[in-house]
């Protein structure tokens, strides 16, 4: 089984780099913008041409939220034409296609978990790339499974985790967002489940299309995340909680987005760890740096 996976060097890819050995008789093909930049049409038909891949692992993303909202364009050319281009290819060349998808695709005024089948209201720039490019998905007509994921972090890249570890060895205090709320989402976790979406695909030769949600379990305020954060690394620093209005940012963030899970649950027989266990393995990795 032939595996193209973009988007290689992010957060995701790198997790993903870690389990390749876990799909057995699989070639990975890992590429970034250096290898294979998505948003040329040219290029993205000429490596579908030339190589048989089975399926493709878009892990590729503007995810820079805030920023987006000054970048539109550039946002929109990542997110959802690129998409586009892999999509189609994938339809043509009979490529399976795992996508990932953001919980900010909805407004976040629900009060209980989203569904699959709720109505995505992105009230963001890269939200609303983001819908865009499950739209193109849809539209293509491509055998392909969306995974919205929420809150993602890693030992590898950028991510709040990072962030917090960071400040908190160089303030006294910190001042995080309560009214927020989500599921924090370990990288690990999340490639895991790509990995046995794959392996169930290899064994039953059914590959179950359509949209499912994945995060970790559990509930968690962007400051429950970062107390957590801090005592798991033993910071003296104390963190206390501010409502959104008095931290504001470009990009408008929903205020609700936890993810309901039981579809990819009961489609593909995972459990799924809470949120804090895996905040706790993947301190415990930042901190030895052993990745």
């Amino acid at each position: 089984m032939k595996i193209l996976v973009t988007g290689a060097n992010g957060q995701l890819g790198n997790e993903l780099k870690l389990l390749k050995n876990n799909i057995e008789h699989s070639e990975f093909e890992f590429t970034d913008v250096e290898e294979l930049d998505i948003t040329n049409k040219v290029a993205v038909n000429e490596i579908f041409n030339a190589k048989n891949f089975d399926i493709l692992i878009n892990c590729a993303a503007y995810t820079a939220v805030d920023k987006a909202e000054e970048e539109p364009k550039k946002a929109y050319n990542i997110n959802a034409q690129a998409v586009e281009y892999l999509a189609k290819a994938c339809k043509e060349h009979q490529v399976k296609m795992i996508h990932i998808s953001t919980d900010y695709v909805f407004d976040g005024r629900l009060y209980y978990p989203y569904r699959e089948e709720h109505l995505p209201a992105p009230e963001s720039v890269y939200g609303e790339t983001k819908f865009d490019g499950e739209s193109e998905i849809v539209d293509a007509h491509v055998d392909a499974i969306i995974l919205r994921t929420s809150w993602l972090y890693s030992s590898f890249g950028n991510n709040f985790v990072k962030t917090i570890l960071r400040l908190g060895k160089e303030k006294e205090s910190l001042n995080i967002v309560f009214d927020q709320i989500g599921t924090p989402t370990y990288a690990g976790d999340l490639a895991l489940a790509i990995v046995n979406i794959i392996n169930d695909f290899a064994t039953t030769k059914v590959f179950h299309k359509g949209i499912f949600h994945f995060s970790n379990e559990g509930v968690a305020s962007w400051y429950d995340f970062a107390v957590q954060i801090v005592e798991l690394a033993k910071l003296n620093c104390k963190i206390f909680p501010i409502e959104t209005k008095e931290y504001p940012t470009l990009a408008k963030r929903p205020h609700f987005s936890v993810l309901n899970k039981n579809k990819f649950k009961h489609t593909f027989s995972q459990e799924i760890p809470h949120w804090t266990k895996s905040l706790q393995k993947c301190i415990t990795l930042i901190m030895s740096d052993k990745k």
